[in-house]
């Protein structure tokens, strides 16, 4: 599979380009120039390739434009394509001269020039122009109009030998195996050095200011044995303290990581107290029915006569903040040194085997009338006896149990939650949310 990578100097198109191939919105476009500052990937949509998009090409000596754009020459080094990208509408710039002649000699991968914003012939300066570049005849396309993709195809397909017949096929099979995991947190709780300290690289650009991360990178890597999808995700913030567009649209795009992941790392800073902002954050990962992990950052910053209360204060605070859940997995890590990582990942693969399985419709039923035996169903609000028939397992994602009940099926919220604390601690689901639903339809078993 051959890797391509998207380069050039800010604000020419490259990630409007990279949602047109991808099909996909995984990277942020704005006006403004600069959004783009970490690498992120993703797959061409009708070509098994990886596409690399890459954050402007800037001559700064240091800050974000620095490690952004050592970074995309990182990207561009490993690729073996590139598509260099100009605005036709601006024409050839100094920058576009000095960022070609540096790409030539980063990489010996083939490079195809791609004059973008040229939907409209009027608007487009002097095409010829940039055949000073060196990289060949420049290759008109529209990225916002999806235009001028047939010569990009080609020229990928030429490099990767791939036929007619073969394009249509994607590598879907092995990404759906992975666990998608979400890194979501508030600015600046450690989020992209805990996502480094996974991969064992500087990947993420980290600084120790807030919002620094503006895409949701998704990041394929094996960690402790398995093949994962690590998402990292833009800080989220109150609504009252957004004001920048561009901070809106990140966090869109962070609150979106959570129906496309399997898992969520909500990291915390313990060094402070938890705001009401990450118990939103939990509450969105329940109510999506996924497995979340609370992680308390910077634990190596708290002391140590300090860490049982504070420990024992976070848990009395996420479990009587969601009642779909009977014990929060709240883990204590230092993303700085790697302490807890590791056992992290063991428990959060634990919990991911467990919800895989589908538990046993006699067991289920076994655990409920044992439960129905010791605490009875309260009668209705017409007094009537309520008749708890059959139960089974009808979902997952979260764990769902559907009983049918007989008579009136008004059972209360307090019944509800004894059924559900007694069913997860006898499945062991104590740590994944459960719903409970009732269904007055006659037992199919009958």
């Amino acid at each position: 599979m051959i890797k391509v990578t998207i380069a050039g100097r800010p604000n020419t198109g490259k990630s409007t380009l990279f949602n047109a191939l991808t099909g996909t919105r995984d990277a942020l476009v704005h006006d403004r120039p600069g959004v783009t500052r970490d690498t992120i990937s993703g797959m061409f949509r009708n070509r098994p390739y990886t596409l690399y998009d890459t954050a402007g090409l800037e001559n700064a000596r240091s800050g974000i434009a620095l490690d952004s754009t050592n970074m995309a020459f990182t990207a561009i080094a490993e690729s073996d394509a590139v598509l260099f990208v100009v605005d036709g509408r601006t024409g050839l710039t100094n920058e576009d001269l000095d960022w070609a002649r540096l790409v030539k000699r980063k990489t010996r991968a083939p490079v195809l020039l791609l004059v973008n914003k040229s939907e409209s012939e009027k608007r487009l300066s002097n095409v010829h122009d940039f055949y000073k570049l060196g990289f060949g005849e420049p290759v008109l396309i529209s990225a916002e109009h999806k235009r001028g993709f047939d010569t990009v195809f080609d020229f990928l397909d030429k490099i990767s030998g791939l036929t007619e017949t073969e394009e249509i096929e994607q590598p879907e099979q092995q990404a759906d195996n992975r666990i998608k995991i979400a890194v979501l947190g508030q600015p600046n709780v450690g989020k992209s050095t805990f996502v480094n300290r996974v991969l064992g690289e500087k990947r993420q650009i980290v600084m120790d200011a807030p919002g620094v991360t503006r895409d949701t990178v998704k990041i394929p890597t094996k960690f402790y044995g398995r093949d994962i999808v690590l998402m990292d995700t833009a800080g989220l913030r109150r609504k009252a303290g957004v004001t920048d567009d561009v901070e809106t649209l990140s966090a869109l795009k962070s609150l979106d990581a959570i129906d496309k992941a399997d898992v969520v790392i909500l990291m915390v800073d313990s060094t402070k107290n938890i705001e009401n902002q990450a118990l939103g954050i939990a509450a969105r990962v329940y109510n999506a029915g996924k497995i979340l992990c609370v992680a308390l950052n910077k634990w190596d910053l708290v002391e140590p006569e300090l860490r049982d209360e504070k420990l024992l204060k976070l848990k009395h605070q996420f479990s009587n903040s969601f009642h779909q859940i009977i014990k929060p997995m709240i883990l204590a890590v230092s993303a700085e040194t790697g302490t807890g990582v590791q056992n992290m990942f063991r428990r959060i693969y634990e919990q991911w085997d467990i919800s895989m399985a589908q538990a046993p419709t006699s067991l289920i039923n076994r655990i409920v009338e044992k439960l129905v035996a010791d605490r009875q169903p309260p009668l209705s609000r017409l007094k009537r006896p309520m008749k708890i028939k059959f139960a089974r397992q009808t979902g997952r994602h979260p764990m769902k149990i559907t009983i049918n009940v007989g008579g009136a099926s008004d059972i209360p919220e307090s019944y509800t939650r004894y059924l559900r604390r007694g069913l997860a601690t006898a499945l062991k689901w104590e740590h994944l949310p459960i719903v409970i639903e009732y269904d007055k339809a006659e037992n199919p078993y009958d």
